[in-house]
């Protein structure tokens, strides 16, 4: 009889394994995302941890209070910049009830990216995790043609190319790609296979006029997959002061919150930029610099400057900014229907 019991043990925790990792369905329905057949609004924020000292290297030391704080701030849905090749890190995002967009490089050494092909292998590795929510191509690639011998439209190919052999491996996970801005019709006519159009946008605090553009152009869902205000101040004005302002970051991602949730008929949500400040983005690794550059980034509130290591929600040791609770009660004010 103990053997029996034994076995039976054994049989329900590979059974209770094997659950925690079967793939959701993610899928299009017309201009919106379904999961599961229920419609999905994202609530999301780009996530790329970096500690203090690093020259760019994101660690999971943090991963525990992070998705503590996201918990509390409502958040459903994280962007990666980079793909997540750690099962431990992964299960634990899908523990905490949040979805991941994973995003693949062009170049990235020849480890998941796009150039070598090996994207396809992380794709196929981690295709039936529960936490994936859609497979991303490029990081506003549209800004550098130069990437690409001069032409855009070289990226345009390989970006089409590769959602296509997506989905020949997958079928539950839609494509998509964070284009800077709208597209054009080109990048349109040659993208057909990219299922979900991110934007990153940035025209001050009110991205609303792209909404209207995007129907006017296409059917497909679409959502802001950067967009947002950073808490430094190069110069007074608006009548905000120069120097670190929380007051105008926390402004600027209100009115851009109101009017993302406002027409949610055409937009599926938005992954706010971003989680916690990156101390290693503009100068010294180990202090917080004023400063770096961001390709068409004048539309940035209120100063039109980026300051780059400023955008955090949370500060590089997680103390909440006044975004933070801009964020939470935007978020959690959204229907418990709509994950």
């Amino acid at each position: 009889m103990k053997n029996y019991i034994g076995i039976i043990i054994i049989v329900c925790s590979l059974v209770s394994c094997q659950s925690t990792s079967q793939s959701t369905i993610v899928s299009v329905n017309g201009s919106h995302i379904d999961v599961n057949n229920t419609l999905y609004t994202i609530k999301g924020i780009c996530y790329h941890p970096v500690p203090k000292g690093s020259p760019n290297n994101r660690s999971w030391a943090t991963l525990t209070q992070d998705l503590a704080l996201m918990t509390e701030a409502g958040i459903n849905t994280i962007r990666v910049y980079e793909p997540i090749d750690d099962i431990k890190v992964l299960d634990e995002i899908d523990q905490a009830g949040i979805k991941i967009i994973i995003g693949f490089g062009y170049n990235q050494g020849g480890k998941n990216d796009i150039k070598s092909g090996t994207f396809i292998d992380y794709v196929n590795k981690y295709k039936s995790h529960n936490a994936i929510l859609m497979w991303e191509l490029g990081n506003e690639y549209n800004y550098h043609p130069e990437w690409f011998g001069d032409d855009i439209k070289n990226w345009y190919k390989e970006m089409n190319d590769a959602a296509a052999l997506i989905h020949s491996e997958d079928s539950n996970h839609p494509t998509t790609t964070a284009h800077g801005d709208l597209p054009d019709a080109l990048a349109l006519e040659m993208s057909p296979n990219i299922d979900v159009w991110g934007m990153n946008v940035y025209r001050w605090d009110n991205p609303e006029p792209i909404f209207k553009q995007w129907k006017s152009v296409s059917s497909k869902p679409m959502y802001l997959s950067e967009t947002g205000g950073d808490s430094y101040m190069k110069i007074t004005k608006a009548g905000y002061e120069q120097g670190e302002n929380q007051k105008a970051q926390a402004d600027a991602a209100k009115n851009i919150l109101n009017k993302v949730f406002d027409n949610q008929d055409i937009c599926s949500g938005v992954t706010l930029f971003s989680f916690t400040d990156g101390w290693w983005k503009a100068g010294n690794n180990d202090v917080q610099d004023i400063g770096g550059y961001a390709p068409n980034s004048t539309g940035i509130p209120y100063d039109g400057a980026p300051n780059e290591e400023y955008w955090g929600i949370v500060d590089i040791d997680r103390k909440k900014k006044l975004v933070f609770d801009v964020l939470k009660e935007k978020y959690s004010s959204l229907s418990k229907t709509k994950k």
